[in-house]
């Protein structure tokens, strides 16, 4: 099977496909602004690269969800709530983890079909 990485750089790769899977890692560039906003610019991220590949959100499998603040749960869920594909949603965990920028409140790891 062959390994496709997109965008590879020295210390990461962008995205990598392997098997009809797509494996994507999002941060939000809006380092300023609040939880619920930040969210949504990492999923926009993610709908940009998931379309770059040839797939969409409805196709995600898995989504792991990093929080620097546990309290920001409920604002991080309401850009969720408006984005994710009712009926489609993947499995998801959220943990609460210090994210190595300080100005990142989400961070989100997510595995996806092809």
């Amino acid at each position: 099977m062959n390994i496709e990485r997109i965008d590879p750089a020295q210390r990461w790769s962008e995205a990598v496909i392997h098997n009809d899977t797509v494996y994507y890692t999002s941060v939000p560039e809006n380092l300023d602004e609040d939880a619920t906003a930040q969210t949504a610019n990492t999923l926009a991220a993610i709908d940009v690269l998931l379309a770059r590949v040839g797939s969409d959100k409805s196709r995600i499998l898995d989504a792991t969800i990093f929080l620097a603040n546990g309290d920001d749960f409920a604002a991080m869920n309401a850009a969720w709530d408006a984005w994710v594909v009712a009926g489609s949603a993947p499995v998801r965990c959220t943990v609460e983890a210090r994210l190595m920028n300080p100005k990142f409140k989400v961070e989100i790891k997510i595995i996806a079909a092809l």
